[in-house]
């Protein structure tokens, strides 16, 4: 069934296939160019049954199906790559086999939404995939990092110097989010989805609003979304120059690497001007936001950002006229539009493949214009793509905050929302993150509480893009590559 990101759906008019029908769907609209945008378990009456939801990227349309209780299916992994993690995930939280599939190892190493009480998997032990030759030899990293970074187990099978294939392994901090949201909403939900990814509070705080005002058939107050508006493109000002920073370090370029670090401080700044804290915590909210801009804050923040401005793009200008640099991001990790649209990358690494995919022009939010932040792609596909299509899209970003501080809407900054939410419904929350696409997909049951809640953070997509761009690179340029991806190992570990 076809329908609007903006819109609820009510659970009787979601059609539910036979298995064989239900999976060639899903097969048939990947092969239409749809592309699936969630596959997750659905309890129900009889046990617990599969939900897809795919997307189409030129008219922004979705579409979604279901099935009944079952225990396996054929795996659609084989024919549609991009399923992978998502039937890794369904085996391991709802035990539902998907035969066939390739490599069905566990993603955060945790006891089943069936067997709660289960015995807990020990973190990062499983098999591992090996390459077998006289001169091929292992190399471990992790998960204790020596920077103040997240675990995540990183094994790289070499011939030399030379990557063959890079497994990686998280699920080391598992904190159970999902799991936590069903029942709700409550008055903890909001905090859970500020800490979806510390780094990306915003962008999640803003999905969660979208579900919950499509679910209550509800607008936003027009002033309180231009308000998580801003604070969202802060965000993405903030993360980017501090990515570009450590594509700097990572080639000893030291010049960028120190100018954006406290570059990327005055961003978070500005922040803090809007609510109080550099990580916009209490900020957005269903119906619209916790604070508001007088004139005289916004007069401040409107003149930060020319600072702001002039100060990154000319850090971003020493590093991008730098040959030394520019020849390390070079032909450095590469990948094609083809290997983007089979496992689904989502972010700058899709746009820097070509991909145009940003939910901010797919997906507006509503009451949006989505010609507001024009799209940044590269064609290269490599860490200096990547790189570049960050340097864009802080440039877009800051023309937005610009054109947006000078004409504020009037109004209220928020509109309350029902008490209760309707029951057997089905809503999605699509927001343009600083990483790329983040999705919120809620169900109610009969009692309008939380029958499921599944998130997507960009990492669960592009983790597997980091390794596939390490083939035949070598060992030497896992820490760039890793930077030019910069994903979240939390994010990945709900």
């Amino acid at each position: 069934m076809e329908f609007s990101h903006t819109q609820s759906l009510a659970l009787a008019d979601i059609p539910v296939l036979p298995l064989p029908a239900f999976r060639q769907r899903v097969l048939d609209r990947v092969a239409d160019g749809w592309r699936v945008m969630a596959l997750f378990g659905l309890p129900g009456q009889g046990g617990v049954g599969l939900v897809a939801l795919t997307g189409r990227d030129h008219d922004g349309r979705l579409a979604v199906w279901r099935t009944g209780p079952l225990s396996a299916y054929p795996s659609l992994t084989p024919e549609c790559p991009q399923c992978h993690m998502f039937e890794r995930e369904l085996f391991e939280q709802w035990e539902i086999r998907p035969e066939g599939h390739p490599w069905l190892k566990p993603v955060r190493f945790t006891p089943s939404f069936v067997h709660p009480d289960g015995p807990r998997p020990a973190p990062g032990v499983t098999e591992q995939f090996r390459v077998r030759g006289e001169d091929v030899h292992e190399v471990a990293v992790g998960p204790v990092h020596a920077g103040i970074i997240e675990p995540g187990h990183f094994r790289f099978q070499c011939y030399g110097e030379n990557v063959m294939h890079l497994e990686i392994s998280l699920g080391y901090q598992h904190r159970g989010v999902e799991r936590l949201l069903m029942g709700g909403p409550d008055l903890r939900t909001p905090h859970l989805m500020e800490t979806v990814a510390g780094d990306t509070s915003i962008g999640h705080s803003l999905a969660h609003a979208a579900v919950m005002e499509s679910l209550a058939g509800e607008k936003p107050a027009p002033r309180g979304r231009w308000m998580a508006r801003l604070a969202l493109e802060l965000e993405r000002l903030a993360n980017h120059t501090g990515d570009l920073g450590a594509f700097a370090g990572d080639v000893g370029y030291l010049p960028t690497m120190s100018y954006c670090g406290r570059i990327r401080g005055d961003f978070l700044n500005m922040t803090a001007l809007l609510c109080g804290n550099r990580f916009g915590r209490g900020l957005v909210r269903p119906g619209g936001a916790l604070f508001d801009l007088d004139d005289a804050t916004r007069d401040a923040l409107a003149a930060r950002l020319e600072a702001g401005r002039r100060a990154a793009f000319g850090a971003c200008e020493l590093l991008f006229i730098s040959s030394t640099a520019l020849a390390r991001f070079e032909g450095t990790g590469s990948l094609d539009a083809t290997q983007a649209l089979e496992l689904g990358l989502v972010g700058p690494p899709a746009r820097a493949c070509g991909l145009p995919r940003d939910a901010r022009r797919t997906f507006p939010l509503p009451g949006t214009n989505p010609r507001d932040i024009p799209l940044s792609l590269h064609d290269f596909g490599d860490v200096y793509a990547r790189g570049l299509v960050r340097r864009l899209e802080m440039e877009t970003s800051l023309d937005f905050l610009d054109a947006a501080l000078a004409d504020p809407p009037d109004g209220p900054i928020r509109h309350a929302l029902p008490a209760t939410l309707p029951p057997d419904r089905l809503a999605v929350g699509l927001v343009e993150g600083w990483r790329g696409e983040i999705r919120h997909v809620a169900v109610t049951g009969p009692d309008g509480r939380f029958a499921a809640y599944k998130i997507i953070d960009p990492s669960f997509h592009n983790w597997f893009g980091l390794a596939v761009a390490l083939r035949g690179q070598q060992v030497s340029d896992f820490p760039l590559c890793n930077k030019s991806f910069n994903l979240s190992y939390c994010g990945n570990d709900l």
